[in-house]
C-alpha cells in the first residue's frame, strides 16, 4: 500500500465548543438564576506521603517535622448554594469533504470521493447519535458528575432559523457505551447528522448543565499545567482556571469529552469505557496508546487505505476515521 502523496494535508475541527463557564445555583430554582464562582486562594500545611527513597527510610521522623506547605487554588459552592451550573456553547460545521489545506490534487481528488461515498451511505447518522448522547448525558463535567445526586442538561439551538430546545436526565444514560435506546436525543442527533453532512452550513448549540453535588461542595474546573515549576504564579502547587475571575473548564477539556466515542479500538472489551478520539488512540492519564501502528489499527494505517479509495475491513473502521477528521489536525505524510 502506498502512502499518501500529500505532504501538506490538514483538517480544521468541526465541532468547535467554547470554555465552559462555572455558577452556583440551587436545584429548586436551578432556571431562575445563578451566580458566578470565582476561585479561592488556600494555603495549607500538608503532611509529606510521598514514596522514600531506600536512604530516607531511617530519616521519617525528620522528614515528617518538615511540614509540606502549600498554596493552591480551589473552588466551591456557598452555603446557600447545592447546585453547579456548567455553560459553554458547541457549533457544529460541514465541509469535512474539504481539507483545509492539501497541496496535491490527485489525493485530493480520491479524498472528497472516499469521504462523499461515507456521507451517501451512513450520513454521519452513527457518529452525530454518538456525539448526541454525549451531550445528553453530561460526560463534559469529569470530576463534577461524580457523586451528583442529580444531574440534568438543557441544550438550546441558536441558530435563528431553528426553535428547539430539549431537556435530558444524564442519569439515564450508561458512560460505558452507546448500545441504549435513546430515542430522546434523535432531534438533536439528526441536526448533527445534517451539518456535518453539509446539508447545513452550521448548528450552534448552547448547552447548560446542572449538578446537584451538595450544599458548599468543592467543584473542579480545569487546573492549569505549569511548566516553569520555579516561575509559577505566586509559587502555587495547583492553579485553577478561569474566565476574567469566573471558575471555568477548558475548551479542549469539553471537546475531549464529547469526543470520547470511540468503542471500536482493540482493547475496549477490556477496558469498557470510550476513549477520546484520537490517531492513535492515546489515553495521557492512563499512558497508554490503544491504536498500535504496529496492529495497523491507527488512523494514519487506516486513513491510507481510505483517503486512495479502498474499502476497509470494517464500518467501525470507516467511523473512526471519520471521527479523527472532524476532529480535525495536521495529517501530511512527511518529506
Amino acid at each position: 500500500m502506498s502512502k499518501i502523496p500529500a505532504s501538506v494535508l490538514a483538517f480544521e475541527k468541526k465541532l468547535v465548543p467554547s470554555d465552559g463557564i462555572m455558577y452556583g445555583t440551587t436545584w429548586e430554582n436551578k432556571n431562575l438564576g445563578e451566580e458566578p464562582l470565582s476561585l479561592q486562594e488556600k494555603s495549607v500545611r500538608g503532611t509529606i506521603s510521598n514514596r522514600l527513597k531506600k536512604s530516607e527510610e531511617g530519616k521519617i521522623d525528620a522528614k515528617i517535622e518538615s511540614a509540606n506547605l502549600q498554596t493552591v487554588d480551589s473552588c466551591a459552592l456557598t452555603p446557600e448554594q447545592d447546585t453547579l451550573k456548567l455553560s459553554f456553547t458547541l457549533k457544529v460545521l460541514g465541509g469535512i469533504e474539504n481539507p483545509s489545506a492539501c497541496n496535491h490534487e490527485g489525493f485530493n481528488q480520491t479524498y472528497s470521493k472516499a469521504v462523499t461515498d461515507y456521507i451517501a451511505e451512513h450520513g454521519f447518522t452513527e457518529l452525530a447519535n454518538r456525539y448526541a448522547i454525549n451531550l445528553a448525558n453530561g460526560r463534559y463535567l469529569w470530576r463534577n458528575r461524580v457523586g451528583s445526586e442529580n444531574i440534568e442538561v438543557n441544550i438550546n439551538v441558536l441558530n435563528d432559523d431553528i426553535d428547539k430546545s430539549w431537556v435530558f436526565n444524564s442519569l439515564d444514560y450508561n458512560l460505558q457505551n452507546f448500545d441504549g435506546d435513546y430515542g430522546n436525543v434523535k432531534e438533536l442527533s439528526e441536526l448533527i447528522a445534517k451539518t456535518l453532512s453539509g446539508e447545513t452550513e452550521f448548528l450552534l448549540l448552547e448547552i447548560n448543565a446542572f449538578a446537584k453535588v451538595g450544599k458548599s461542595q468543592d467543584v473542579y474546573p480545569s487546573e492549569e499545567l505549569v511548566l516553569d515549576k520555579n516561575n509559577s504564579k505566586e509559587k502555587k502547587s495547583k492553579i485553577l482556571y478561569d474566565v476574567n475571575g469566573v471558575a471555568a473548564m477548558h475548551s479542549q477539556k469539553v471537546g475531549n469529552a464529547i469526543r470520547a466515542i470511540d468503542t471500536w479500538y482493540p482493547a475496549y472489551e477490556e477496558h469498557k469505557r470510550p476513549i477520546a478520539i484520537d490517531p492513535y488512540g492515546a489515553v495521557t492519564n492512563l499512558g497508554r496508546a490503544y491504536r498500535q501502528p504496529k496492529e495497523k489499527t491507527d488512523f494514519f494505517s487506516l486513513f491510507d487505505k481510505f483517503s486512495q479509495g479502498e474499502k476497509l475491513d470494517n464500518i467501525e473502521d470507516e467511523h473512526f476515521v471519520m471521527a479523527v477528521l472532524v476532529r480535525g489536525g495536521v495529517f501530511g505524510e512527511k518529506q
